[in-house]
């Protein structure tokens, strides 16, 4: 019998934190990025454009105290914190995009079609290839930034969130591989399987925190002496469709919800629901002046999560278009000076 490990959750630490303290003067900066498949683009090329702009080049990570993110967007916070700059990070995007969401032609896409309907869709060897070819050997301990990366795990049914050590309290993260912490944050259910992690199994954090805004926002108020009001968010999306629920979906049953190629009508709703709340609730603790929210226009015909072709060609000029009308705006609030040193805690 395989083994199965303990919740999680059975080792959370009940009490409250204990506050560290932050210098009255200094805002908390925190870059919070979505998950959405090969849009990742969009923020990769959203920040990398703010980068070229206004920092000649340099990783705009250095500006911020703590990056989530989840799915694709763990990628990116993960290559923000490994050391990359945000255009390194796009090169993943545009250069590997083909190699790990292949589309083939003719019989072989229909072939891929008819597997999918009992099997993932995509073949995860070949992301978790390139994972450990961007990350290496790093570990969480190495990361550059605070980190805060949801997952989910399924043999418990709990959300999973792994963290950097910025507080006494979070060791359990420290050891973990860059590469393994991107791989079961982006394991997409239907696109690829879960991932066994030592008697748990991982599937892709966008199954609850597709928007991880309020994971960071929760942590920093939890673990930092730091006033709400002192706290600026940039939150990035990866676009949503415009919602059309039709009769059927009204009417009930499986085939209106469930049955789909694709993202199930559910799911969509769900993750869609999720961001807004998560946004609605960062807007009341931290203010909605002091968020800053930067997303793909809502489109009729959402780009697949696979779908590199239109994402390469459509999101950079999105991109492109979003950062002249918010740079200066992002310069003047996020980009003023840099963030202080990165202390890991060690174990109390």
């Amino acid at each position: 019998m395989n083994y199965v490990a303990p919740p999680r959750s059975d080792g959370t630490i009940q009490h409250t934190r204990k506050k560290l303290p932050w210098p009255k003067d200094r805002l908390f900066r925190i870059l919070s990025i979505d998950g959405g498949g090969i849009r990742g683009i969009f923020p990769a090329a959203y920040l990398a454009e703010i980068e070229k702009r206004f920092l000649g080049g340099a990783s705009i990570a250095n500006h911020f105290d703590m990056i989530a993110g989840t799915s694709t967007g763990g990628i990116i916070a993960l290559g923000l914190a490994h050391g990359m700059s945000a255009k390194q990070v796009l090169e993943i995007y545009t250069e590997r995009g083909d190699i790990i969401f292949p589309s083939p032609r003719g019989f072989a896409r229909v072939r891929q079609l008819a597997r999918f309907l009992f099997w993932p869709k995509h073949d995860q060897s070949v992301l978790k290839g390139e994972l450990l070819r961007i990350y290496g050997d790093k570990v969480i301990d190495d990361a550059t930034t605070r980190l805060v990366i949801p997952s989910f795990e399924g043999v418990h049914g709990e959300p999973f969130i792994y963290k950097s050590p910025h507080h006494p309290d979070y060791q359990k993260d420290r050891h973990k591989s860059f590469a393994h912490v991107a791989l079961h944050t982006t394991a997409a259910p239907a696109y690829y399987p879960a991932v066994e992690n030592d008697g748990h199994i991982m599937i892709d954090g966008g199954v609850w925190a597709n928007n991880p805004i309020m994971n960071a926002l929760v942590d920093v108020l939890a673990c930092y002496d730091v006033p709400r009001e002192n706290i600026r968010i940039l939150s990035l999306g990866t676009g949503d469709e415009t919602l059309k629920l039709r009769n059927k979906q009204f009417n009930g049953g499986v085939n209106g919800w469930g049955i789909s190629f694709g993202v199930p009508p559910l799911f969509k709703i769900a993750a869609r629901a999720q961001s807004k709340n998560a946004l609605g609730q960062a807007y009341l603790l931290a203010g909605k002046n002091n968020v800053v929210r930067i997303d793909v226009p809502e489109h009729d015909q959402l780009i697949a999560l696979d779908d590199v072709r239109r994402s390469r060609t459509e999101l950079p000029r999105v991109a492109r278009a979003q950062a002249e009308a918010s740079g200066h705006y992002i310069e003047s609030v996020f980009l003023s000076d840099k963030a202080d040193a990165f202390l890991r805690c060690a174990a109390k």
